[in-house]
């Protein structure tokens, strides 16, 4: 049985065995499940652009997709870390409470006009990477859900950035952060650069490396990877850390955009950085994802908050709106349709 559940995992570093040798097709059909749930998110992301120049002919040009993609970087960045977590079955809900410290401490620590300590910004992204290790710990070696231990963390981290800040963030972003937010490379600004960077690192990351690849044995059956020698706990542990170091750097990125921080600049953030691994294709019950497919998730919730924004409607009824269309995507890229879809093809 334990046999099965390795080979269920793409690429597998367990072991050599190949699905042509034993006639097991599952890891061909999870593929074509992803690359199915890649494309569709694609082509309703290239339907939402189109359908916004009926709203507003601005919405469609150039400018506005580098505007998207711009804020799109954000989410994606976001995504990428809670990706990772949802692929070993759990789920980080202390996302806006890190992105929140890595803003406050940017300001507070470095500032404006103090060109000479950058060098604290990694200091910065420490100090979120340790939020990271405390959710682990609590969830690997207390054993308390991951639900439960990511919102304590995240009530604990958003209660002492009110005491430190005393209800007020002082200070100014600090230069490299509005540099690396302002600045063009080539013509195009510099987030729209790193956003490229990221897809590539982190699609290579997630399903072509090593680690990677153990994420899939991990989340796919615990007990099935320790048994065949994956380091789980190690594993399980860099999740967690990673994704609050991607959530410090939105932080710190968030300050360079707005130039300022504030004690709710995260919450924005949670609910879309998980419906957009959710759209990509990615299980949230872990074993399953696509990083590919979860950077079309966030593209598409971008371009969707984009356009119900431009509309000018209220705040609630734009929230109704955004969980609507979120739940019609959820549900045209379930599971079922994509069974139907392959046996068209057989």
């Amino acid at each position: 049985m334990s046999a099965k559940i390795k080979i269920d995992v793409p690429e597998p570093a367990i072991q050599n065995t190949t699905l042509s040798q034993t006639g097991d097709t599952r890891g061909s059909a999870k593929i074509s499940r992803e690359t199915i749930s890649t494309v569709s998110v694609a082509i309703l992301c290239l339907l939402l652009l189109l359908s916004a120049r009926f709203i507003n002919p601005a919405l469609g040009s150039w400018s506005q997709v580098e505007t998207v993609l711009v804020l799109g970087f954000f989410l994606v960045v976001l995504s990428f870390g809670q990706g990772l977590v949802i692929l070993t079955g759990g789920l980080d809900l202390s996302l806006p409470a890190t992105v929140t410290l890595g803003g406050i401490l940017a300001t507070s620590w470095v500032g404006a006009g103090n060109p000479n300590e950058w060098y604290l910004l990694p200091a910065v992204l420490g100090v979120c990477a340790l939020v990271g290790v405390a959710s682990a710990v609590g969830v690997i070696w207390l054993r308390v859900p991951p639900f439960i231990m990511t919102m304590a963390m995240s009530i604990i981290v958003a209660s002492g950035l009110l005491g430190y800040t005393s209800g007020t963030p002082r200070g100014g972003a600090p230069d490299a952060a509005v540099t690396m937010m302002k600045s063009q490379v080539l013509g195009l600004p510099t987030p729209i650069i790193a956003l490229i960077v990221i897809v590539f690192a982190g699609g290579l990351f997630q399903s072509r490396s090593v680690y990677g690849r153990y994420l899939y044995a991990v989340g796919t059956n615990v007990d099935a990877a320790r048994n065949a020698g994956v380091p789980v706990t190690l594993i399980r542990l860099l999740p967690y850390v990673l994704s609050a170091i991607c959530a410090g750097f939105v932080g710190i990125a968030l300050v360079g955009y707005s130039n300022g921080a504030t004690l709710r600049m995260g919450d924005d953030y949670l609910l879309p950085s998980i419906a957009a691994v959710v759209i990509g294709g990615s299980s949230i019950l872990g074993g399953r994802g696509n990083f590919l497919g979860t950077v079309g998730g966030a593209l598409l919730l971008t371009i969707l908050s984009t356009i119900i924004a431009a509309l000018g409607l209220e705040f609630g009824l734009r929230t109704i709106i955004e969980g609507s269309i979120i739940l019609i995507a959820l549900l045209l890229l379930r599971e079922e349709l994509f069974q139907k879809l392959r046996s068209l093809g057989r």
